[in-house]
């Protein structure tokens, strides 16, 4: 029998579970052994020789593992017994592999890791105490509690419903919540459709409405969410992001001009009569040498490192495509409370009655302000208590501000010790305004009254009511909340004192002005974004002109801004609202719907919006918002699950670091694409004009790969790590349909890959046409001088690339695992160059000092040309 079918009290029975306490510590680890645990099995792993034969699976290396095979087959055929070339190109092959894998699963770890940031958390029952757990630790038999905007855990039956409300679109389909009914029964062999069992609860689904109590029913893999999970696991493939994909594509196209070069070197080299298996060798490993193979890999990793840097600055990044579509972020819709705000009504500033001054509370407070404020204060429902050290606050906003503001001159409990409270009158929402009774320091009494001005103010019979009047107005115009302080003093406390005896007669004492204050990082972080080209927009509950306020406040609303209310927006049409959205920074009392009006909206108008949001309400905005960013703190599971990232800090701040974060990748993956193909095309341009000019291939297939692993290999996967040596957020935010080689990054490629050309044929230029210090010319000392060349113009150029200043100006400290990988790769070349052995494995012979003296100067004349461009142009050289 099913479990929405079965009798309530069997349940309790079979789960041997006290409704009104929940299980026992004992009984929770029973349940875990005998049903398992709340998790989802994870899709099964790949194994080791997949991802081996996935490595192995590309046209370069396939062709480099063909290569291999007719080298050592002509090496057998020759009976030379050199097979160096061909154990070279096979060990190229392995360590290519073995890196790719190594750091692949870097890759994913680091992404795994960020999981257990994420988890959602569960209310229960618990040894008669309501306790929040991990939701992967909820059992069956748990009483669950369900609250409005909370998503719900695990399947379970309930047994309390309360107004409730299931989202459960995830596992019907259906987006109309279903009202849940708790005593709704089914017989036995009644076949009920999973959306019509309202007696149920499932995992995966969201309260919408209400709040109730459930018993665990299923947990993990045993969940209705859990079937589908188990069907999808072997099946479902994570999907390329959309920088991935045009990576993908990259590849593709510099396949194609790989292959084109092959084809022109085996073609110049057949016509010159040179050796067939030499110039296919050569071909081939020109071929692979120009495919950066190494790209994809390096991306992965600064894509991870990105994330984790992200958690480290209280963002959760959800789905990683959020990473790249951050870097294109033009617009931020942000809620106030809490996100530009504190979330934390502050007394700012106090208008005594009683000398007609005006004071700003902030971290002193005049006598005059504090005579108001105590009176505020002690008038107050507001209990204080110290919970493990720290001072807390329990009572209404309004009123722990009073508190707040007092106590920078004395305590709550000192106040009332010498004015002791002996009667109140409650607040009334009709009323507006509530009363206490304090007995006074010289032996009589007085009644303190706060409230609204509106409602107080005919009350009034002694003070100045027409200042009163005006400073009321200017305090409106500040957004600020007013707080109306009156008193009356009697000698003696009357037989049976009355609400209308206590609030007659009274004297003004002052007005209070209360405001939710902006955070202190809110208007640097707006004014960041809006240098780096980002509009910042309001979109709130509250009312316009305490939105318009804070807006024009933290800088949010900019002179010629405008402001919406949310009944205005929904006299518009799409059109006329595309026509004019762009001319507001603030919509306030919005519905839900008017939020997703204005996030279509903006997005028909090509930007990249982000959405923040905490509430059941703000869901489908975030969802329809190209990144959408929910609260840690505050906000609901309905919502965290519908967004992209988490803020952990509910902090506006923290969006603009992560939109600088995203930035940064794009950064990193741009100077990994020019060092890459600066080095690799060069290849392709010294090879084909040695040859068009009748030199025969200035480099051996092995001087080829080897610059492809060590010179290219071992500086780029570094770059994974570089930091951001420039602000990304003094430019304009990129096009979401922006090339990789926007922004003069084809200039930058195509100007290093011809220095390095260049400086490559003069070394050959000089090596095969000049005697130099007694060493006679030859194809041999030529090739031997291109090729240290080129190696160390690629090694050096991984510093050119890394930022449109000096490349003398950045500091080692700045990323030293690129400046060592960069030696090494440095020390690695020089050392098969003047060790024999080595030398001879690779074809080069000794060179002079004087050689020598020629490779450094030809080395270094890319770096001082690219120093002299950067101060010439700088703009060009931008990364």
């Amino acid at each position: 029998m099913e479990k929405y079918q079965t009798n309530l009290e069997d349940l309790f029975t079979e789960y041997k579970v006290d409704t009104n306490a929940g299980l026992t510590d004992s009984q929770v680890t029973a349940q875990r052994d005998a049903h398992g645990s709340n998790t989802f099995e994870a899709g099964k792993s790949e194994p080791l020789w997949r991802k081996i034969l996935r490595s192995l699976n590309d046209v370069a290396t396939i062709i480099l593992l063909i290569a291999a095979v007719i080298s050592f087959i002509t090496a057998i055929m020759e009976g030379t017994g050199n097979y160096f070339e061909s154990l070279l190109i096979i060990g190229i092959v392995i360590i290519n592999t073995t890196l790719s894998i190594v750091q692949e699963g870097r890759a994913e770890n680091s992404l795994a890791a960020l999981q257990n940031l994420n988890r959602s958390q569960a209310k229960v029952m618990r040894n008669g105490k309501t306790e929040l757990i991990d939701a992967d630790d909820v059992v069956v038999g748990d009483i669950m509690v369900i609250d409005n905007g909370s998503s719900i855990p695990a399947d379970a039956r309930l047994l309390e419903a309360v107004e409730l409300q299931v989202e459960e679109s995830a596992l019907t389909g259906e987006s109309e919540p279903v009202q849940k009914d708790e005593n709704a029964t089914f017989e036995a062999g009644d076949d009920v459709d999973l959306g019509e069992r309202i007696n149920m609860v499932y995992r995966g689904t969201a309260v919408v409405n209400g709040h109730g109590r459930a018993v665990v029913t299923a947990v993990g893999m045993q969940t209705e969410m859990g079937i589908i999970a188990g069907l999808l696991n072997n099946e479902t493939k994570t999907p390329l992001t959309p920088l991935q994909m045009r990576l993908v594509q990259l590849g593709k196209n510099i396949t194609w001009i790989a292959l084109a070069a092959a084809a022109i070197v085996m073609a110049l080299g057949l016509y010159q009569g040179m050796d067939l298996m030499h110039i296919f060798l050569t071909a081939v490993s020109l071929a692979v040498a120009v495919v950066p193979e190494t790209l994809a890999v390096i991306v992965t990793m600064t894509l991870a490192l990105g994330v984790q840097k992200m958690a480290k600055k209280n963002a959760i990044i959800r789905r990683l495509p959020a990473v790249e579509t951050l870097g294109t972020t033009s617009v931020i819709a942000s809620d106030k409370t809490g996100t530009l705000t504190q979330n934390k009504m502050t007394a700012r500033e106090v208008w005594s009655a009683l000398d007609d001054t005006l004071s700003e509370v902030e971290d002193d407070v005049s006598d005059s302000a504090f005579e108001v404020l105590f009176r505020g204060a002690i008038s107050t429902n507001v209990e204080v208590s110290t919970v493990d050290g720290e001072t807390r606050y329990d009572g209404l906003p309004t009123e722990i501000a009073l508190v707040h503001g007092a106590e920078k001159v004395k305590s709550r409990e000192q106040l009332l010790e010498e004015w002791p409270l002996v009667d109140q009158v409650p607040f009334n929402s009709t009323k507006k305004r509530m009363t206490t009774v304090h007995k006074r320091p010289d032996g009589g009494y007085i009644a303190i009254t706060k409230g609204a001005f509106d409602v107080l103010l005919p009350m009034i019979e002694e003070g100045d009511k027409q200042r009163a009047e005006e400073v009321n107005a200017t305090f409106g115009k500040n957004a600020l909340r007013v707080l109306t302080i009156t008193q009356k003093t009697f000698d003696e406390m009357p037989a049976d004192p009355t609400p209308d005896f206590y609030e007659s007669h009274l004297k003004l004492v002052g007005l209070v002005g209360i405001i939710d204050p902006p955070r202190p990082e809110s208007a640097p972080a707006v004014e960041k974004a809006r240098e780096a080209g980002i509009k910042t927009v309001m979109i709130t509950g509250d009312h316009l002109e305490t939105a318009s306020a804070i807006a024009r406040e933290i800088g949010i609303m900019q002179p010629g801004d405008k402001g919406m209310t949310g009944h205005e927006l929904s006299q518009l049409t799409d059109d006329q609202l595309d026509e004019r959205v762009r001319d507001y920074s603030v919509y306030a009392r919005v519905t839900p719907t008017d939020k997703i009006r204005i996030v279509k909206s903006w997005q028909r108008q090509d930007a990249v919006i982000a959405m923040t949001g905490d509430g059941v309400n703000d869901a489908p905005a975030l969802k329809a918002a190209d990144v959408g960013i929910s609260m840690g703190e505050t906000g609901t599971d309905v919502a965290r699950n519908a967004s992209d990232i988490i803020l952990t800090d509910d902090n506006f701040a923290t969006i603009v670091d992560t939109v600088s974060e995203g930035r940064g990748v794009y950064v990193k993956v741009r100077k990994t694409i020019n060092f890459l193909l600066s080095a690799n095309l060069s290849e392709i341009f010294v090879i084909i004009i040695a040859m068009l000019l009748g030199w025969g291939s200035p480099l051996l297939p092995v001087h080829l790969l080897f610059i492809n692993l060590v010179s290219d290999g071992l500086p780029g996967f570094a770059l994974s790590r570089e930091p951001m040596l420039t602000d990304v957020m003094h430019d304009k935010p990129m096009s979401k349909d922006a090339s990789l080689f926007e922004g003069g990054l084809r200039k930058q490629i195509a100007i290093g890959a011809t220095l390095f050309a260049i400086v490559s044929l003069l070394a050959m230029w000089f090596g095969r046409s000049f005697t130099i210090s007694g060493l006679a010319p030859s194809h041999e000392v030529g090739q031997t001088m291109a090729f240290v060349v080129l190696s160390l113009t690629s090694i050096v150029h991984v510093f050119n690339i890394r930022s449109a200043k000096s490349a003398f100006s950045i500091k080692y400290a700045a990323n030293p695992t690129l400046v060592n990988m960069a030696l090494l790769a440095g020390a690695i070349t020089l050392v098969v160059a003047l060790v024999p052995f080595l030398a001879g494995l690779f074809g080069l012979v000794p060179l002079t000092l004087t050689h020598w003296l020629i490779i450094a100067a030809l080395t270094a004349a890319p770096t001082v040309v690219m120093e002299v461009l950067k101060m010439v142009m700088p703009n060009n050289f931008r990364v």
